[in-house]
């Protein structure tokens, strides 16, 4: 893999200072800048200061637990956040993915798999999702601009979090294809997800909740059982 750009500043937000040593020692090996924070007011506080590329969060923490810290911190910034979960809890995983945070590593970890999530999640912050210059009209319910990042549904503009669009990116770019699991994966969360069918599960879920009129019988993100996922094919409509 590449070597990471000296500009990536990592903010370890965690109360335990033998975790956050272990995380900074191994970022740092891989030529990451980390800064530190033993708890969410912390947290908040050094994401105004440093302005940093990724966050890694974890959920146990006093003052403010690593939820509580997510969810102020989606109110005013979208940088990419990594929870720490402990093993096995996974309501823990779903919630935070829920609040928006795009990953998430289960204690204990190897440093290989803290490095590799690091990487991947950068990466997806990193790489900008092709845009088309005209806008698509699915139908007098759907609307979307590609270039502006924006969806309407009924004419009101919903907001998406970056992993709902890109997933939406793929899909309609493939609008009456069946995308395999593995290939939106890849695509969307990065080759190293390609097994990891729960986070697309989730956000399809979260955008049928969005776009659909009825998310339990949704007419534009279909589902083809065992394979993968189908936008319908608008253009034929």
């Amino acid at each position: 893999m590449p070597e990471p750009r000296e500009t990536h500043r990592i903010l370890v937000v965690d109360d335990e200072p033998r975790m956050i040593r272990f995380i900074r020692m191994n970022l740092e090996l891989e030529g990451y800048t980390v800064f530190e924070a033993a708890d969410g007011v912390q947290a908040l506080k050094q994401v105004r200061d440093v302005l940093p590329d990724l966050i890694i969060l974890d959920v146990m923490m006093p003052e403010l637990d690593g939820f509580e810290t997510l969810g102020d911190l989606r109110e005013f910034s979208s940088v990419p956040v990594i929870m720490l979960t402990a093993r096995g809890e996974e309501d823990d995983r779903v919630k935070g993915l829920e609040l928006g945070a795009d990953d998430y590593v289960t204690k204990p970890f190897s440093p290989r798999e803290l490095v590799s999530r690091v990487k991947a999640v950068l990466r997806r912050a990193e790489s900008a999702t092709p845009v088309s210059k005209t806008p698509i009209k699915v139908d007098d319910h759907l609307r979307i601009d590609f270039d502006r990042r924006e969806v309407y549904v009924a004419e009101t503009l919903i907001k998406l979090r970056p992993t709902e669009f890109r997933l939406l990116y793929h899909l309609v770019s493939n609008a009456g294809w069946v995308v395999p699991h593995e290939q939106l994966l890849a695509k969307v969360w990065g080759y190293e997800y390609r097994d990891e069918t729960h986070y697309l599960r989730l956000y399809i879920n979260y955008l049928r909740q969005k776009i659909e009129a009825d998310p339990a019988k949704p007419k534009y993100i279909l589902t083809e059982r065992g394979v993968g996922y189908k936008f319908v094919d608008y253009k034929k409509q």
